[in-house]
């Protein structure tokens, strides 16, 4: 049996802060004590428990899935599809203690770096890269771990970071990543620094933190709300800006790419909003395309079109 669902309707731009993180945590804090007491392969048994538990018991998060996973497969999605990406999403959160412990021997890890971001690696130049909720962001601190003295810099919204760093040294895992609270006064000022040493440092920029700047760009055929925070800093300092994924391609393999998309180097102040436009409308054929290439990978679990959405979505009786 069947039935539809009603159109989904614009959500505050701070749904994401109070639902989808909020999971994340738990479900990091589970897999923890999951993987300390029981070991690698119980923890995998009980991925499949807890991506049930979210098909039946979290329906925005559900109804977000499907309509999502309705405009990227093109075709009537049903509850398979949905429990595997629930699925998909535990297991990069099970992945998460590893590789956060930096304890990459489970996995192996493909690099698909483009010779620029090689070479500015190599010269110690300092990395800015702009990725989304899509696969594992902490998967790339096996790129830093390639090159012995690289440090590897997350910008993540401030109250997420002091709970993730929180998580860690209460359960004694690894050691603490190294952080940049994002939307503070002194947030470029920082980056600024770590790119001077060398580092990379990673931005995810497909979530608003509040007020900034966004710009309506299509994407999988509606428009949607794009934050232009991470795209004005890099104008600000001048530097190149890079796409980065890493993608749950499989039990213990993931794909990680990064290629230039922007270059504000030479970019006159007149010229800055037209190229950070530009870089945008990149970052999110980018996003897109690996999207299409890894479907079960996008994790942001709420109305993400807003008021843009027009789409209905059928929803299987459980």
């Amino acid at each position: 049996m069947v039935r539809l669902l009603r159109t989904v309707q614009q959500s505050p731009d701070s749904e994401w802060l109070s639902r989808p993180e909020r999971g994340s945590r738990f479900l990091l804090r589970l897999m923890i004590w999951i993987s300390k007491k029981m070991g690698r392969p119980v923890g995998r048994v009980v991925l499949h428990l807890i991506a049930c538990y979210f098909l039946l018991f979290a329906p925005s998060a559900r109804v977000a899935s499907r309509v999502y996973l309705t405009r990227v497969l093109g075709r009537r999605v049903v509850a398979r599809d949905v429990y595997r990406h629930f699925l998909t999403f535990a297991t990069t959160i099970h992945d998460r203690v590893y590789l956060l412990s930096n304890d990459d021997s489970p996995f192996t890890i493909q690099s698909h770096l483009s010779k620029d971001v090689e070479q500015a690696i190599t010269d110690m130049r300092g990395v800015l890269l702009v990725g989304a909720h899509l696969g594992s962001f902490e998967v790339l601190r096996s790129v830093g771990q390639q090159y012995p003295g690289m440090p590897v810099v997350m910008v993540m919204y401030e109250e997420n970071a002091k709970k993730l760093n929180a998580t860690l040294a209460g359960m004694k895992i690894g050691e603490q990543p190294n952080v940049i609270p994002l939307g503070r006064w002194d947030t470029m000022l920082r980056v600024q620094e770590q790119l001077e040493m060398g580092a990379l440092v990673g931005f995810l920029g497909d979530r608003s933190v509040g007020s900034e700047k966004k710009r309506i760009i299509p994407f999988l055929g509606e428009s949607a709300a794009w934050p232009s925070g991470t795209f004005r800093i890099a104008a600000l300092l001048k530097r190149p800006l890079y796409f980065m994924a890493g993608l749950y391609t499989g039990p213990g393999q993931y794909e990680i790419f990064i290629k230039q998309i922007a270059d504000f180097s030479l970019v006159e102040k007149s010229a800055r909003d037209k190229a950070i436009q530009d870089a945008m409308l990149k970052y999110v054929e980018e996003v897109e395309k690996y999207c299409h290439m890894a479907p079960y990978n996008w994790f942001n679990f709420y109305d993400f079109w807003g008021k843009f959405s027009n789409i209905e979505v059928r929803e299987d009786h459980l």
